[in-house]
């Protein structure tokens, strides 16, 4: 719903500007600048895309206000922001951002709200939206939907994974490192560049012993990569997945399976990698074959083989292969978390306890 003039005396007209303190002694402490204030309007063409910008009962831009402490008012096709200058040019940037993703036919919920808020601290957001100089934005195109950044370091992320050999994603759960991953392989794969797509992840609890698992060996290792599984629907139809799957065009395996092969025109992505040994590592980077691409993503802080993160193939290969031409590598950090903000404070708190 849009919000007009009725209902919200604080949206009916700009608060007013706090009034000045005074001080009549001369040795009174001093008179504490407030920052300067600004006020900026945006009109917007698409009548009928307001609705979906402002969002159910003007939800997001609620969420705006919240979250950047400005004060947003709606009149038609016009918003109008107040507050102080560096907030007000961020809620602008953000407000041109939603836009600019629906009529581009893409999602706009709370969650690329949040991610906008976020990525409006960075001097690209413009240039991740629209493009630099004209040139398109940062994103990857699939069969179901198109992705873009919706964090600072998934933009230099993507970049990495357009044009590197091997790419490296290290960080807590939540920042997109094997969703984002996965949508540029079934990108690729759709559009013929690579003949296959081999996911693959070593089968290791999480702190637990399941014991053993019945069925044939798809069956046994499925649970360990629905997390894949799952990514893999969400960028490609049920029914393509399951017939790509079927003749070997996607090939989903732990990384024991990889050991003498060579993976030559394939996009391979390795998730959890920090349960791998080094020895492990080792195998599976030197399956690298002609005309394929590479990505290995892990959190170096989640480590569940005996022996903890010294015994991490991942630490290790990150330490031994860094700064070699052609391997990029990629640290995100709590504040990339894109699921729910909370997951990013959480993530603060335990690693805070570990410091």
């Amino acid at each position: 719903m849009r919000r007009s003039n009725e209902g919200s005396s604080r949206h009916t007209s700009m608060p007013r500007k706090p009034s000045r303190a005074s001080h009549g002694a001369s040795g009174a402490a001093p008179v504490r600048t407030a920052p300067p204030r600004a006020r900026s309007e945006i009109e917007f063409e698409e009548a009928t895309i307001l609705g979906a910008l402002f969002g159910q009962f003007d939800a997001n831009l609620v969420q705006i206000e919240n979250r950047l402490g400005v004060y947003i008012a709606a009149r038609g096709n016009k918003v109008q922001i107040e507050g102080p200058e560096e907030p007000v040019a961020r809620a602008r940037d953000v407000l041109k951002g939603m836009h600019q993703r629906l009529i581009s036919g893409q999602e706009l919920d709370a969650g690329v709200v949040e991610s906008l808020i976020a990525m409006s601290a960075e001097p690209t957001l413009e240039g991740i939206v629209s493009g630099v100089d004209g040139a398109p934005g940062v994103m990857i195109r699939t069969r179901k939907k198109t992705i873009v950044p919706r964090s600072a370091m998934q933009i230099e992320y993507m970049r990495a994974l357009a044009s590197k050999d091997v790419i490296f994603a290290l960080g807590p759960a939540g920042t997109g490192k094997t969703y984002v991953a996965v949508a540029q392989a079934v990108s690729q794969l759709i559009t013929g560049s690579v003949q296959r797509l081999i996911l693959s992840r070593p089968a290791v609890e999480a702190g637990e012993r399941l014991g053993f698992l019945p069925g044939d060996m798809k069956e046994k290792v499925d649970p360990y990569l629905r997390p894949i599984y799952d990514a893999l629907y969400d960028c490609m139809p049920p029914e393509q997945v399951e017939r790509r799957i079927a003749s070997g065009e996607i090939e989903i395996a732990p990384i024991a399976f990889m050991r003498g092969r060579t993976l030559a025109d394939a996009f391979v992505i390795l998730d959890e990698a920090q349960n791998t040994t080094p020895a492990q590592m080792k195998m599976f980077l030197t399956r690298f074959g002609q005309n394929s691409r590479m990505v290995v993503c892990g959190d170096p802080k989640q480590v569940d083989i005996p022996g903890g993160a010294p015994m991490s193939g991942l630490k290790d290969a990150v330490e031994r292969l860094e700064g070699i031409d052609g391997i990029a590598v990629t640290r995100f950090t709590s504040s990339d978390v894109v699921r729910h903000p909370i997951v990013g404070r959480i993530v603060d708190a335990y690693e805070g306890n570990e410091g």
